[in-house]
């Protein structure tokens, strides 16, 4: 599954503590045990998910005023490099996979991406070619020109921006993560399936490897599995959901992760609550009909994803966000925004390890409530159980699995229900609502590894 073999290690040392290299190691919260939580504000009665794509935080915030960046990062071989901006619309792209993981991981325990250093990113694979050429020999190791995410700083300035948020998983897998984001958990696959078909309808030759306790390959199954998900636990308490997508072979479908769950592929839910294209999220805001909790997906044009050669990700966030900003919805409604995995892109920050499959590298998360702290840097550790945990509390449904257990939720660090809602302030951006509706089909595969 990967070049060092995923080596074998006891699960006694898998629950051990991550010792920090030139990375900063992070414990995670977990303090919040389920009988000391305070009830629900009730002031949120809608929360809307919105899933963006491989960034690393110093990779997509480099350098934004009290947050925890660092400007430079060190290779393999000690070699100190200064970030260099790079666009967000690349043709090529770096891996991101366990392999490339423990790469960057560069760790030097007998666990496989433990006591991470952080300064292997130069040993991971990038798709530049002679056609394609990268604009230096490590451009791992690069941010994105402020200018082209005016629309995330803006967000960050007005609402909350978490510089402690890490994935669930480690392995840097959009597929395992997009499942972690609806389920907290991913069946314990890893990596990438092996078909184009990222679910039930690739049938019994669409399969993925999976991650035993100790890291190490298991048997691969297929991809579609019968994992409770959060959509199950809403339907079951009487609460709407709505998941925001594209269809299963178009438009980067790759992305809608309910395709992989047998009982929601083939049940009453694939027509009534996964919705395609995406775009329907603007009538369903505008028509009085938006659910209390919703995911929304990009395509690879409005993604942030390195080889999608687009510049569109931070409207198109932008565009949902005013969408809720402009409706009567504003005023009961949480807005998490967060990037799946890191992309391979550097990071100074090790994480922690908690699990066989966890943590995964920082990410960035941005929180936009009319109940949201102003222009808020939150220090406090969060991965996606930590999404899950906020919704699990505002509508009264269990956890799913260890990451919602052990995750932390921001609505006490993050929030202020004392105060009245305050006015929303449009996002500027370049591309706005009217443009996304009419936008073509993309019909590219965002992620083919």
């Amino acid at each position: 599954m990967n070049r060092r073999g995923l080596a074998a290690a006891t699960l006694a040392a898998l629950l051990a503590a991550c010792a920090g290299g030139r990375g900063t190691t992070l414990v995670p919260g977990g303090t919040e045990a389920a009988g000391a939580r305070q009830a629900p504000s009730g002031k949120i009665q809608h929360v809307v998910v919105i899933v963006q794509e491989n960034r690393s935080f110093d990779n997509l915030f480099h350098d934004y005023p009290g947050a925890d960046t660092q400007s430079y990062g060190y290779t393999s071989t000690g070699k100190k490099l200064t970030l260099v901006p790079i666009t967000l619309a690349t043709h090529w792209d770096i891996a991101h996979n366990s392999a490339a993981y423990f790469d960057a991981c560069d760790g030097t325990g007998s666990v496989p991406g433990t006591d991470c250093r952080m300064d292997g990113f130069d040993k991971e694979t990038t798709t530049c070619s002679v056609f394609d050429p990268c604009p230096n020999k490590d451009p791992q190791y690069a941010y994105v020109p402020h200018g082209e995410i005016k629309p995330y700083f803006a967000l960050a300035n007005q609402y909350v921006l978490a510089d402690r948020m890490f994935a669930s998983n480690f392995d840097m897998s959009s597929f395992v993560s997009h499942q972690y984001i609806i389920a907290g958990q991913a069946n314990s696959t890893v990596d990438y399936p092996t078909t184009g078909l990222w679910g039930c309808d690739g049938g019994p030759s669409d399969t993925i490897q999976t991650l035993t306790q100790q890291r190490t390959v298991g048997p691969s199954v297929p991809v579609c599995f019968d994992d409770q998900t959060l959509g199950d636990e809403l339907d079951a308490a009487g609460v709407s959901w709505h998941y925001y997508t594209s269809n299963v072979r178009k438009d980067g479908g790759l992305w809608n992760a309910y395709q992989a769950i047998r009982h929601i592929r083939y049940g009453p839910d694939w027509k009534t609550d996964v919705v395609a294209p995406q775009t329907k999220f603007f009538g369903d805001v505008s028509k009085g009909r938006l659910p209390a909790v919703s995911w929304v997906t990009p395509t690879c044009a409005n993604s942030d994803h390195a080889s999608c050669g687009e510049r569109h990700g931070p409207a198109w966030v932008a565009s949902l966000v005013n969408a809720i900003g402009k409706s009567p919805y504003w005023n009961s409604t949480a807005i998490f925004i967060f990037w799946d995995d890191p992309g391979g892109w550097y990071d100074h920050v090790a994480p922690k390890l908690v699990d066989y499959d966890g943590l995964g590298m920082r990410v960035p998360m941005l929180i936009v409530s009319p109940y949201a702290k102003k222009g808020f840097v939150s220090h406090v550790h969060y991965e996606h159980g930590s999404i899950l945990r906020f919704i699990e509390h505002q509508f009264g449904v269990a956890p799913l699995a260890a990451t919602d257990v052990r995750a932390t939720s921001p609505e006490k660090d993050c929030f202020d229900f004392t105060q009245a809602p305050r006015p929303f302030t449009p996002i500027p951006a370049k591309l706005g609502q009217a443009y996304f509706e009419r936008e073509p089909l993309d019909s590219r595969p965002p992620d083919s590894q």
